[in-house]
């Protein structure tokens, strides 16, 4: 067996085996085939594509290429989410602490933010203290403790992953369906749940840029995590504007602080979602999920649980129940400048703004002002006159100018309403596609 034939085979078009997708990950992920042949590799794939078993094995290959999460210490039913990446998006702070209120046990692995996404690892340090670098034994402790823990992962979950896509990257193969499955997958796997739940988006702010292709996305993954004898489903979700107002690190902070007192709002809507489907992946009627997230919110218990996980892990938990602690920067309005109503976002270009502002990482080793962002004033849909407020910059002096001038222009005032400014529009599980 060798790289060339196995190249030459899937340039025919023909399937590869098993065997031969394992032979070239690991090939690849230890030195053995140099990156020429990979792209080579790659750009077949991206071309005649994968069937079903060939991505299942593709996942499976990458799982196997480095450590896995062992959660067998954990007492109780983990759960876990993954989002495919939004603007605004802080829902794993939310979820985690409702989901342990109510019996559950997330075991949440993240990342950092790159590109127009914000990354829930960035928003968690924006709290001082907070130790997202734990081992393990530390990480399973707290959640047995806790009920929920959220951290990094260790340098050798899914290395397959990291060094494939790190080439796909500069080699234009980034977008192929059963790449993109095997990468997300191979992680969400390795992170050990029995019930995972993912959030696929779409629109302005998501890599994806269309419902049928968000859903395409959410069936594939939910047809190799069921391969893998997980409980796995998937919402369709819309991100053609900020999921939370607020955005950047430490303000999504204090939103997701505003959304656990109970405050109605997107945010609010796409946390419960992703919580009660969770739930009734893990065996809950969807009804009495919904009564039990209420009850999370309502008692207080779900801000609780966050501050006693802010606590374990060694932040300043007093930054929850006082966010006005949190050091922001000076504000700044952009306003509409006619009448009409708020048409349309291009919500990737605020994440760019809060990128521009020093809140996010254009290069990976970037270091970021956890106080700098944007509060969103308006939603998609709103009625607004000339001088009202669209949104307030948060910033420091720093490209504030070229910020502005960059969220002028992703805000569309219009004659007319959307059709629509729904969060939820369906969810994929091993049955097929409900539209919600």
């Amino acid at each position: 067996m060798n790289i060339i034939n196995i190249i030459e085979k899937k340039v025919a078009g023909k399937n590869l085996s098993q065997q031969e997708i394992e032979f070239f990950v690991n090939g690849y992920t230890n030195g053995q085939i140099p990156d020429y042949q990979m792209s080579s590799l790659l750009m077949a794939i991206v071309c005649r594509g994968m069937d079903e078993q060939e991505t299942f094995h593709l996942t499976q290959a990458m799982l196997q290429s480095g450590d896995t999460v062992d959660l067998s210490s954990i007492d109780g039913i983990t759960c876990d989410k993954h989002s495919t990446g939004g603007v605004g998006d802080s829902t794993t702070i939310a979820v985690a602490p409702i989901l342990a209120c109510c019996g559950f046990k997330v075991a949440k692995l993240s990342g950092r933010g790159l590109g127009f996404t914000g990354g829930t690892l960035d928003k968690l340090e924006s709290i001082p203290y907070f130790n997202v670098n734990l081992d393990q034994d530390n990480f399973c402790a707290i959640v047995n403790h806790v009920g929920c823990c959220v951290a990094g992962q260790t340098a050798n979950i899914v290395p397959a992953d990291k060094k494939m896509y790190a080439l796909r990257d500069i080699t234009g193969t980034t977008k192929s369906l059963p790449l993109m499955v095997s990468s997300i997958m191979s992680k969400k796997l390795a992170s050990g749940a029995q019930n995972i739940l993912l959030d696929v988006k779409y629109g302005t702010g998501a890599y994806m840029k269309t419902m049928d292709e968000a859903i395409q996305l959410a069936e594939a993954m939910v047809k190799i995590g069921t391969l893998a004898k997980r409980n796995i489903g998937a919402l369709i979700t819309d991100m053609s504007q900020p999921l939370s107002r607020y955005v950047g690190n430490a303000l999504e902070i204090v939103g997701i602080i505003e959304m656990l007192n109970g405050k109605k709002s997107r945010l609010y809507e796409e946390n419960k979602a992703v919580a009660t489907r969770l739930m009734q992946l893990c065996g809950v009627d969807l009804g009495k999920a919904e009564k039990m997230f209420d009850q999370a919110i309502s008692s207080g218990q779900a801000k609780n649980k966050l501050i006693e996980m802010v606590y374990a892990q060694g932040g300043q938990a007093s930054y929850i129940e006082h966010p006005e602690r949190f050091s922001l920067g000076q504000q700044l309005d952009v306003v509409a400048l006619r009448d009409g109503y708020v048409g349309q976002m291009e919500t990737c270009d605020i994440g760019y703004a809060v990128n521009i502002l020093g809140g996010g990482r254009m290069q990976k080793d970037d270091q970021l002002d956890h106080g700098v962002g944007i509060k969103m004033q308006v939603d998609l849909g709103d009625k607004v006159k000339k001088g009202d407020v669209l949104a307030t910059i948060y910033h420091r002096d720093k490209n504030v100018e070229q910020a502005k001038q960059l969220l002028e222009k992703s805000i569309f005032i219009t004659d007319s309403k959307p059709l629509s400014t729904k969060t939820i529009h369906a969810y994929v599980d091993k049955n097929g596609v409900t539209m919600l």
